[in-house]
Parts: C-alpha cells; structure tokens; sequence
C-alpha cells in the first residue's frame, strides 16, 4: 500500500491558473482541480511556506516537502553554520495547515501580508506544489511573455534531449 501512494505522489502535476477570494479570515478555496489531486492522493494537510524568489506563497504536499528538506539536510554539514542557518530559515518559515470539510484553508495573516495579499489571489500549478499569488502581481508575471520565451528558450537549448 505504501508504494501504491508513493506511486501517486510522483504523478501528481499541478498546472494551470485560477482565481479566487480570501474571506475575512484569511480562508480560501482550493480550486476544484487542485483539490482533486490532493484528494486523490489522501492527503488532509500541506506544507506552506513563503517562496524564496518571489512575492507569493507555496504550498507543497507532505511528501514533497520532505524530499526537499531531505535534500538540504543531506547537503548540509552540520558544522557548517551557514548551511545550518539555511536549513532552519528554510523549515522555520513553512507551517502545516489542514483541509478544512469545505476544500478551504486558513491561511495565517503572516503569510498574506509576505505576499502582499489582500483579498484576490491566483492559484498557480507549478507540478508537484501550487503557489498563491496577489492576483494583480500574478497578472503581471504571466503577461510577460517575452521573458518567458527568453528563459524557455535558454533552458532548453542548454539541456540534454533525451531519446
């Protein structure tokens, strides 16, 4: 059974982009397709955190964000202070919330204000996590195609093809 849901999780491919609304509370609505895959693979809870790079929110399923603190740890001399700090801002600044019966999530007022987040966000599958972006800021970044084709086309023309 644990290979089964192991299996599950590495197929899991969030994509697209959907709007929603904060309430008064901070709760919000996964979006339906979301909610399904997270559903699809038992899950009741995430890990949130702020991105690194940008001004918005990631949420990552449990597995994943053990792959990834698993990947630091591994990388990490635990003499090595600067390593340490990394690893202790990376999981200090992530919290689990759960599911609520609705599909909703609390998300803390903390976070909002780190993304700038006032009432409209915008979901953003970006394969195995989701971000949560100020919709306007969002907007913004998806309207810019001509950064997105240089980056495409620098990306893909430095890697390996595989057959």
């Amino acid at each position: 059974m644990a290979n089964s849901i192991k299996l599950r999780y590495a197929h899991m491919r969030f994509t697209g982009n959907i709007d929603a609304k904060t309430d008064e509370k901070g709760r919000v609505f996964i979006p339906a397709s979301f909610r399904k895959l997270i559903q699809h693979a038992n899950l009741d809870s995430l890990i949130l955190r702020k991105d690194i790079f940008q001004q918005c929110l990631v949420l990552y399923p449990e597995n994943v964000w053990n792959k990834m603190v698993d990947a630091i740890t591994q990388r990490t001399n635990p003499f090595d202070s600067k390593g340490r700090a990394a690893l202790r801002g990376f999981v200090a600044g992530a919290e689990k919330i759960g599911i609520d019966g609705n599909g909703r999530i609390l998300i803390p007022r903390r976070y909002l204000e780190s993304a700038d987040i006032q009432n409209e966000v915008r979901f953003i599958g970006m394969d195995d996590s989701i971000e949560i972006w100020n919709r306007q800021k969002a907007d913004n970044l998806l309207n810019n195609f001509d950064v997105l084709a240089e980056s495409l086309e620098t990306l893909m023309s430095n890697s390996e093809h595989e057959s």
